[in-house]
């Protein structure tokens, strides 16, 4: 290669590594990079609650007719179930199953001439007997977190059997939801002196048993819920009132409400 093929090849080189300088920003201007468009983070705030509400749903254990619309049922419901029946154990089960909470519903002597269940806690029963009972049914209704009284109003207004009762449920871990069948009742006293997780009654909703009724008795117990922040209301294992609840329950909380299990009402 000759000298003047060598002077050429440089001039060349340097012109071109000139270009690139001086072309290279221009190449950014032109071709700008892009922002990435990302998604905008939605932050969910928290939703004003209205009021809490808890439902019972007593007297479980005497047949399986309405474990279907306990299914369409997503709020949560606490089943009070029956013990020493046909179906108490498997209604535990299929109930816990579905998402209910589940209690004793635990038969007691009433005031009131009725027909009584089989091994009914009763005023004259010695202490031995009354746990006896009592440990006897939690084996027939498995996976119970509490105890109800079914009847009762005889012994809620016997302090001795009634602190029996509760100190059951105290050595098991179990709290007490009194149904208040019956003004005057010594379980809230005693409860809270003997330091047992209590909750009590407010509104039944089905004392009668037509939709118009249950929905007005679920109105009220919702006005209840927004001025005391809590309310609990006792149905039964009725067709009328769980298709109202089915109906209803969707309505009440999307106005606001929050329905929680038993347990989440206890004091």
């Amino acid at each position: 290669m000759n000298k003047t093929t060598l002077k050429f090849l440089v001039i060349i080189l340097f012109f071109l590594g000139f270009v690139g300088v001086i072309l290279t920003p221009l190449a950014k201007k032109k071709t700008p990079l892009k922002p990435v468009a990302h998604k905008t983070a939605v932050v969910k705030k928290p939703l004003l609650i209205k009021g809490r509400i808890a439902i019972v749903i007593d007297d479980w254990g005497y047949n399986l007719s309405n474990l279907q619309i306990i299914r369409q049922i997503k709020q949560p419901l606490t089943c009070a179930v029956l013990p020493a029946l046909k179906h108490s154990a498997a209604l535990s089960q299929q109930l816990n199953n579905l998402g209910c909470e589940i209690i004793l519903h635990l038969p007691m002597e009433p005031k009131e001439q009725y027909d009584l269940e089989k091994n009914t806690v009763t005023t004259v029963m010695p202490a031995k007997k009354i746990r006896e009972i009592i440990e006897q049914d939690l084996s027939s209704v498995g996976l119970a977190k509490g105890i109800s009284n079914h009847m009762g109003s005889k012994v809620s207004q016997d302090p001795k059997t009634a602190a029996v009762i509760l100190a059951q449920a105290k050595l098991r871990g179990l709290y007490f939801f009194d149904s208040f069948v019956i003004k005057d009742s010594v379980f809230p006293d005693l409860a809270r002196e003997m330091k047992v997780r209590f909750a009590q009654r407010d509104i039944f909703l089905d004392n009668q048993g037509n939709f118009e009724y249950i929905r007005s008795q679920l109105e009220k117990l919702k006005n209840l819920a927004a001025r005391n922040g809590l309310a609990i209301g006792i149905g039964h294992d009725r067709k009328n009132t769980l298709l109202v609840l089915k109906e209803v329950l969707p309505e009440i909380e999307k106005e606001g409400y929050e329905f929680i299990f038993l347990s989440q009402a206890v004091r």
